[in-house]
């Protein structure tokens, strides 16, 4: 079962996904050459309880920090640690918040510094895809209708989807029913009704899909080692149109 929100249970989670998008403009100017990934980590935890929330990684299935923080050619599930970022890499950083019973989740890959052209397309396409999902998320469409449409942006650039990850539905538990796959032919799937709360999550390489997971059994790096972007947004569907709950 796909749980349906009320308007008012939205409301809630619009106001606990704000936390996110306030969060990344508090943190963007932070993410400079030299930053460790833990100091990004305590920023991001400090900033969430100040909000009057909890971070929702942290302890999730022993996931040991507040952020995913995933670094170049790391996909996700990034530990945060002494690592410091220097010029031209690319970060991932994937987090989440709890408050008044609800979660919140959004993702975001930020230049360090200055990067390369082909690190710099990588990052547009794959934020450019997550739009392209979103906007597939209306009432009456089906769920695979979001995949095609990232699958298609990204594949269009040169690039590849992640496979073995996908988004979710969110709400009262950080992972609900649907799952909500990056790829997949259209007109496939449930179909999407209002009130639903779904987080759409591309995840992309600039070579090979393929990942494998590193032994800290958590960090999923691209198997050619080819760099890798995620951006993602919780997203309501209303009759409007798809609700970007997870924006400023």
């Amino acid at each position: 079962m796909i749980p349906i929100k009320t308007p008012d249970e939205i409301a809630i989670m619009r106001e606990n996904n704000r936390i996110l998008a306030q969060l990344f403009e508090f943190i963007t100017p932070l993410v400079q050459p030299g930053i460790t990934t833990a100091e990004l980590d305590r920023e991001a935890e400090n900033f969430i309880l100040s909000c009057g929330a909890k971070p929702a990684f942290k302890g999730y299935r022993g996931f040991p920090a507040t952020i995913c923080a995933s670094i170049n050619e790391e996909v996700v599930h990034g530990f945060p640690g002494p690592r410091q970022l220097k010029e031209g890499d690319i970060l991932s950083i994937d987090l989440g918040a709890l408050k008044n019973g609800f979660y919140s989740d959004s993702a975001r890959t930020f230049a360090v510094g200055k990067i390369s052209d082909k690190a710099a397309k990588l990052l547009r396409v794959t934020e450019e895809s997550l739009y392209a999902g979103i906007a597939k998320a209306v009432p009456g469409g089906r769920l695979s209708d979001i995949g095609h449409a990232v699958q298609q942006t990204v594949e269009k650039a040169g690039f590849s989807v992640i496979r073995d990850f996908v988004g979710h539905g969110i709400g009262r538990q950080l992972h609900e029913e649907p799952q909500v796959p990056n790829f997949g032919r259209k007109g496939f799937g449930p179909q999407l009704k209002i009130g639903m709360t779904i987080a759409i999550e591309p995840m992309t390489a600039a070579g090979s899909w393929q990942i494998r997971i590193l032994e800290d059994q958590w960090t999923a790096v691209t198997l050619d080692r080819s760099l890798a972007a995620h951006f993602e947004h919780s997203v309501a569907i209303t009759k409007d149109g798809p609700l970007i709950l997870s924006a400023l």
